[in-house]
């Protein structure tokens, strides 16, 4: 089995939030490290991120944060018009959970009371199996302004579904119980979907809430970010092929302007979204059938149900909106033996989603055997590049080349090794998956 040994493990990031059109803060070393994840924000939303090395003077942070702050105003977006609150969709937001983080929970809920959408409603919906008698979960809800719903069929897809179902909103949106919403992150989902009315999905940016553990900062060097390449650019994923018949399975992320920031095969729609952030309008889940049950966390098949819903979108001709301004703070697994079990998972995950869309649509035969080996050597190069090069949050810094760089993130090859070994074990995984829920439905009993 791989070891972590080899690699030197990383010493704590500070994730600093800071108003580049504000006083800029005195940033220093001090005892909780050297090294800092800058998230620059403008009118309130995050517009860049940024690798810092600190040192005793002040000035030196000083330095990179002006040069950050002098880059990202050009690049920065034009903020978008705002929508009024009489022409925004009612929403309901799901939280499907089996109660294991009753604290992030709570603080979750709590975030959500304070949203300012006119029109909205939480549902939590209680995915546990067995409820053990010292519940938490009446405690919890006591008081707040949410629906309950019971779904005992086991699997994060069930209990979305169940969420769907009693949905009443017109649009439905989604997050984890291991997630902190920013204050404004629901408003401005819908609101794209006011000024994108042919849009049928909305996602957003995912950033890490602390990255105080060696696992947390090398998962976001090998992923350089939750989804992947992180960016604050506002895109619409639209297909390339007509509507329907996805014969070569290629999409492009288009600029506001038109022009296309880059095209790729429609598989690799997870750079751009996570289940922990994403709504669609309800007609649109309710026309493909809610998440398939066969994916996805709870399930053997581990996850790739959010990306199995993303690719339908798209296979349908519908399209994909990203908006940086949607934003979610997600805390990465602490440990080592947990960010290695999560890699698996991906890597069993995206394999079952891949027999889950032939399943569905057996034209994803032909795409697949023409994509899969050059996916297989992108993903190789990009496991290369991670793993013996190192690269993190400081790649897109924008630096002052007087000051020493960030050091870089090598990142130890075990993380390669649990996901590319998920991969073969992603078929057999979702037969187990299939036949398990064909037992749910049928109400016969599961093995252990």
């Amino acid at each position: 089995m791989a070891t972590t040994t080899a690699v030197a493990l990383p010493g704590p990031r500070r994730v600093v939030h800071v108003d580049l059109d504000a006083a800029l803060p005195e940033l220093v070393a001090d005892g909780t490290g050297t090294e800092a994840l800058v998230v620059g924000r403008r009118d309130g939303y995050p517009v860049c991120t940024a690798g810092l090395t600190l040192t005793a003077d002040p000035s030196d942070a000083a330095r990179v944060l002006r040069a950050l702050a002098a880059s990202s105003s050009v690049t920065t977006p034009t903020a978008p018009a705002p929508v009024h609150d009489d022409d925004l969709p009612s929403v309901s937001v799901v939280v499907s959970t089996v109660v294991d983080r009753v604290e992030g929970l709570g603080r979750l809920l709590d975030a959500l009371e304070r949203h300012d959408h006119p029109e909205h409603e939480v549902i939590v919906v209680d995915n546990r199996v067995r409820v053990p008698e010292d519940d938490p979960l009446p405690a919890l809800l006591a008081g707040r302004r949410v629906r309950l719903v019971e779904e005992r069929r086991p699997g994060l897809s069930a209990g979305r579904n169940a969420g769907i179902a009693a949905a009443r909103g017109e649009v439905v949106a989604f997050t984890d119980d291991d997630v902190q919403v920013d204050p404004r992150w629901l408003r401005a989902l819908v609101e794209r979907f006011v000024r994108e009315p042919e849009l049928d999905a909305v996602v957003g940016v995912v950033l890490p809430t602390e990255l105080a553990t060696p696992a947390q900062v090398w998962y976001e060097a090998y992923y350089g970010g939750f989804s992947g390449e992180r960016s604050f650019e506002p895109v619409t994923i639209v297909p390339e092929d007509v509507p329907g018949a996805m014969r070569f399975a290629r999409v492009a992320a288009v600029r506001p302007d038109g022009s296309v920031r880059r095209r790729f095969p429609v598989y690799g729609i997870g750079a751009y979204g996570a289940g922990a952030n994403m709504a669609f309008r309800r007609t649109l889940l309710e026309s493909v059938g809610g998440f398939d049950p066969t994916l996805g966390a709870g399930s053997p098949a581990r996850g790739g149900e959010d990306l199995a819903m993303f690719v339908e979108t798209l296979w349908r001709g519908g399209r994909i909106g990203f908006e940086p301004r949607a934003v979610v703070h997600h805390r990465h697994r602490r440990t080592v033996a947990e960010l290695h079990a999560q890699l698996h998972g991906n890597g069993v995950g995206f394999a079952a989603l891949l027999c889950a869309l032939v399943a569905r649509d057996r034209r994803h035969v032909a795409v697949l055997a023409r994509l899969v080996p050059l996916a297989a050597t992108a993903k190789a190069r990009v496991a290369a590049a991670a793993l013996f090069r190192g690269r993190g949050a400081d790649h897109r810094r924008a630096a002052d080349p007087t000051l020493p760089a960030p050091a870089s993130t090598p990142v130890p090859r075990s993380l390669a090794y649990h996901e590319l070994r998920g991969f073969p074990a992603g078929p057999s995984a979702w037969l187990r998956s299939r036949r398990r829920w064909r037992a749910v439905r049928a109400g016969r009993p599961l093995a252990g």
